[in-house]
């Protein structure tokens, strides 16, 4: 697999770096060598996060864990990311499609049983046209974390979000 490896508000000594590569190391049994695996550390007050990004085709495998030691940041990321790998194998890996990404033996692997994705509500709501801002308003007034909308510049169908830190996010469609 090959790293890029990033520091936000921290430096990116060469201690992290073999922490990294030792634990997102053993997660090289899934992927194939020329697998791109990009890796942000950032330290925020007491927070020190990991942001793992690992792009195979078709679909993106990400994790982003914090704690008060990047080491034990590390740690975390690597087990939610194989855990992910193994729940979700099946509908991560279209068979027709064994080398996208995957080593063979990964592909071939018998999968743990897929805990079915079940949808037990369905919405319907008219969207009237508004700005990204307005839409915001409307998600903190109806106590949301998302709010899906009909943009009225684009007239696409956005979505704004809340992130971490209190910030928004505004989600559009690309084409």
């Amino acid at each position: 697999m090959r790293y890029t490896i990033t520091g936000k508000n921290i430096e990116v000594t060469e201690g992290l770096k073999s922490a990294i590569y030792e634990k997102i190391g053993k997660l090289e049994r899934y992927f194939s060598k020329d697998t791109d695996v990009i890796v942000t550390l950032s330290v925020e007050k007491e927070r020190q996060k990991i942001e793992v990004t690992i792009p195979v085709k078709g679909s993106i495998i990400r994790s982003e864990q914090t704690s008060t030691d990047m080491y034990v940041s590390i740690d975390l990321v690597e087990e939610v990311i194989e855990r992910q790998l193994k729940k979700y194998k099946n509908k991560i890996i279209d068979q027709k499609q064994a080398n996208a990404g995957f080593t063979p033996s990964f592909v071939q692997e018998e999968a743990d049983d897929p805990e079915e994705v079940r949808i037990i509500r369905t919405k319907r709501f008219a969207m009237k046209p508004m700005d990204p801002e307005e839409a915001c308003v409307q998600m903190e007034l109806l106590g949301h974390n998302f709010y899906v909308f009909r943009n009225s510049e684009t007239e696409e169908v956005n979505v704004v979000y809340k992130r971490k830190g209190g910030a928004y996010g505004l989600i559009e469609p690309e084409f």
